[in-house]
């Protein structure tokens, strides 16, 4: 079902929608934020489009199917586990590189929890839109008459 507003609100919306959960991924290891919320900003990002469009939009715009993400946040997730297991540290252990700068975000921090923290950014990105992808097929077949 397309509605005409709420489709252009969310070609508006996606965009800002999706940066702003990065933001908040990148700065969640220093203050409030991290994976898991802005996993959830960007699962809604993809929602809108699909509640504004369809459903079909939201998929091509995620290019990847949303069981493949969650392997590939578990298995991110796991990976950010070894500099510190290859550097003699107990699990988990935070390891970073040196501090840079860049023009115009300034100083970066970088380190495995960061990419423990894009690995569950993935997982939650791919469980949320699973399950609202399945919930929207399944209410899509009741509608159309399919009630098996």
């Amino acid at each position: 079902m397309k509605y005409f507003i709420l489709a252009q609100a969310s070609r508006l919306l996606f965009p800002a929608l999706f940066v702003l959960s990065l933001v908040v991924l990148y700065r969640g290891h220093n203050l409030p934020g991290g994976g898991f919320i802005g996993g959830l900003l960007a699962a809604a990002a993809f929602i809108l489009v699909g509640l504004g469009d369809s459903m079909e939009r939201a998929k091509a715009l995620l290019r990847i199917e949303p069981v493949k993400l969650m392997a590939l946040g578990l298995a991110l997730t796991l990976l950010s586990a070894l500099p510190a297991l290859l550097m003699g540290s107990t699990f988990m252990t935070g390891k970073w590189l040196p501090d840079f700068t860049v023009p115009l975000l300034g100083t970066v921090h970088l380190g495995s929890p960061l990419i423990f923290d894009v690995g569950i950014f993935m997982v939650v990105v791919g469980f949320a839109l699973h399950t609202t992808f399945s919930l929207a097929q399944l209410a899509y077949s009741k509608i159309e008459g399919d009630w098996e």
